[in-house]
């Protein structure tokens, strides 16, 4: 039975967020305060983020196993701050300042999708608090997380209404969810092949560009001509809520390629219209089957979260288009700070779960490398 504070008609959790999943180590602590079943505010107490983009840089993408060392060193550190607990004095026997579980309420951890070696490292945390704690855990998946990511805006909240349309966009994953109720999910339409942030990846890697590519293709982006070159829009036109980017990603490679022995100032000009063709073509496709997705779905709210929704170009436009549509559908994007891999989203999605009753066993929750929705 999970515990909350305060009597019937008022109550306040406070979640534990854990986030491994790739590359990226994070901590939160998100307190919820409701009344009547309805929440009344929220806060997010503590929100930590380590990232691993400066180590997995020199190998130009991210290793699974250099993940997980680096999620080892870095949860421990992330937790003695969010719960704490000073880690001198307990390494040398003494004692934390105060009782590092009296911090939360409940504990969500990320299960999967991810790398199964560094889902496995949060895991473990989240277990082990679980057992020592005696205090409830659910296991989130991050898409779910990513999803919840929006509802953390509070001026989002307002405007909370089912159904809504979500467009998940980051470096592993695009698709088009359907979000009939909190914790009912339909997916309506998924990239076939790589994923949109997949593409802005790959190709920056193939343009010389440091990773992660995505934010790379966009400041050149603001310096090219995004008709400079005619790049295709896979499957923009075919009637179906799908997507794929591998083909988009073979004409970049072909427009490149004469440019790659040319003069060094045409290649830099080159480039940048490379750039802002690619990121327009993205934008194009993944802005038009939203819309239409959104439409017939009769979607009350549309919800841009992952990764890739921190480009400007694609917030914008798909804002834009929402607007022009000139219906009641709101536009919901995630907040930048919550844009990328954190476990204030996890946490969010948590509280969800808790909400409708679910708990899991400690001893029972495992990775699930490649859970959908």
């Amino acid at each position: 039975m999970l515990t909350r504070k305060g009597d019937a008609k008022k109550s306040m959790i406070r979640l534990l967020g854990i986030e491994t999943s790739c590359d990226e180590t994070a901590v939160s602590i998100l307190e919820v305060e409701s009344r009547k079943s309805k929440v009344v505010k929220l806060q997010v107490r503590k929100h930590l983020v380590s990232s691993q983009v400066p180590i997995h840089r020199k190998y130009g993408g991210v290793v699974p196993e250099v993940a997980a060392r680096s999620h080892v060193a870095e949860i421990v550190a992330l937790l003695s701050e969010a719960l704490g607990i000073d880690p001198d004095r307990a390494s040398g026997g003494g004692t934390a300042r105060r009782a590092p579980t009296d911090a939360f309420d409940a504990i969500a951890v990320t299960t999967g999708p991810g790398l199964a070696t560094a889902l496995r490292v949060g895991i473990e945390a989240g277990r082990v608090l679980a057992m020592l704690s005696g205090k409830p855990i659910v296991g989130v998946n991050h898409l779910e997380g990513h999803l919840a990511s929006a509802w953390l805006n509070a001026d989002n909240r307002k405007a909370w209404a089912y159904p809504m349309l979500a467009l998940v966009v980051s470096g592993g994953h695009t698709e088009l969810v359907l979000m009939k109720d909190a914790c009912k999910y339909r997916i309506v339409g998924q990239t076939r092949d790589d994923a949109a942030g997949e593409a802005f990846d790959k190709t920056a890697k193939l343009m010389g560009l440091p990773y992660p590519g995505g934010p790379e293709i966009a400041k050149l982006a603001l310096e090219g001509d995004p008709a400079g070159f005619d790049l295709p829009r896979p499957m923009m036109d075919d009637g179906s809520f799908d997507f794929s980017f591998s083909g988009l990603k073979t004409a970049v490679r072909l427009a490149w390629e004469p440019w790659t022995k040319g003069p060094e100032t045409l290649r830099e000009k080159a480039k940048r219209d490379l750039a802002a063709s690619l990121q327009q073509a993205i934008v194009d496709v993944l802005v038009k089957k939203t819309i239409e997705a959104a439409e017939k779905f009769k979607a009350k709210g549309v919800l841009l979260v992952g990764g890739v929704s921190a480009n400007t170009l694609l917030r914008d436009t798909l804002g834009s288009r929402i607007k022009d549509q000139g219906s009641d559908i709101a536009y919901l994007p995630s907040d930048k700070m919550y844009i990328t891999d954190n476990a204030a989203m996890i946490a969010a999605a948590g509280y969800w779960r808790l909400a409708k009753g679910e708990q899991h066993d400690w001893r029972k929750l495992e990775a699930k490398p490649e859970w959908n929705l």
